[in-house]
């Protein structure tokens, strides 16, 4: 997967530069995304860090990043979210008649992905899993959830388990992963779904996402942006005006 895709150094990461249509779903790649909440979660979890920066494909899922690279580089970079690179996948997908697996969330949510895929994608074959709900997977529930997986062979594996715990667990086990892509998507399994309702394109073009979803979630999501945002413009400003060194 090497040198096939346009990419940009940013603050230690190698990020995604090009356009979807040059991913496809026919060859290996494990693909996160990095936004600041991310990027300043992985300076304190040494694992986290490792699978963002092993990824084949790392996405620029935030305006905050967008603007760092900027600022840094003097490069343009377009915003890549989560729901996204789902869309396309799903598209590409579908035009081959290929299959897709969810990785993630309740049985019922999955049950309302699953109906909407086959509404929307009727080319798709697509099977899911509900994982337990704990913070760390035991060696026997990781033997299920590869049986799972690797008995219906997909052609994309979705995984949407929250950050950190998504991007470490597929970066562990992609060795053993029978799936051309494993791409880690979090919130998209929600919106997807339509237990949560993302804003519209409007603010997300104006890149107000973030402020809609603080507001409609304050209690879990107040932490992501209002603690750790400031951190982050913190350090781009270190790194820009005062000549701080980027993270390795």
């Amino acid at each position: 997967m090497k040198n096939i895709f346009k990419t940009i150094s940013c603050l230690g990461y190698t990020v995604y530069a090009d356009s979807l249509d040059k991913i496809s779903i026919k060859r290996k790649a494990l693909i996160s995304t990095i936004n600041q909440y991310s990027y300043c979660i992985a300076k304190e979890d040494v694992d986290f860090k490792e699978s963002l920066k092993r990824s084949e494909i790392l996405l620029p899922d935030g305006i905050a990043i967008v603007w760092a690279t900027r600022l840094l580089t003097g490069k343009r970079i377009e915003k890549i979210a989560g729901a996204d690179v789902h869309s396309y996948l799903l598209n590409e997908t579908n035009l081959s008649s290929g299959s897709c697996f969810y990785l993630g969330s309740t049985d019922e949510t999955l049950s309302e992905i699953v109906n909407r895929v086959n509404a929307e994608y009727p080319n798709i074959k697509i099977g899911s899993y509900s994982p337990p709900y704990k913070p760390e997977f035991s060696d026997n529930d990781n033997k299920e959830i590869l049986k799972a997986i690797n008995d219906f062979k997909p052609d994309v594996l979705f995984v949407g388990m929250t950050a950190p715990k998504q991007e470490k667990w597929a970066y562990a086990l992609k060795d053993q992963i029978d799936a051309n892509i494993i791409c880690s998507i979090g919130a998209v399994f929600d919106f997807y779904a339509g237990t949560v309702k993302r804003p519209s394109k409007f603010a997300i073009n104006l890149g107000m996402e973030w402020l809609l979803r603080l507001l409609r979630e304050p209690r879990r999501l107040w932490r992501r942006y209002l603690y750790y945002g400031p951190i982050f413009l913190y350090e781009i400003f270190l790194i820009k005006f005062k000549r701080r060194a980027i993270p390795s």
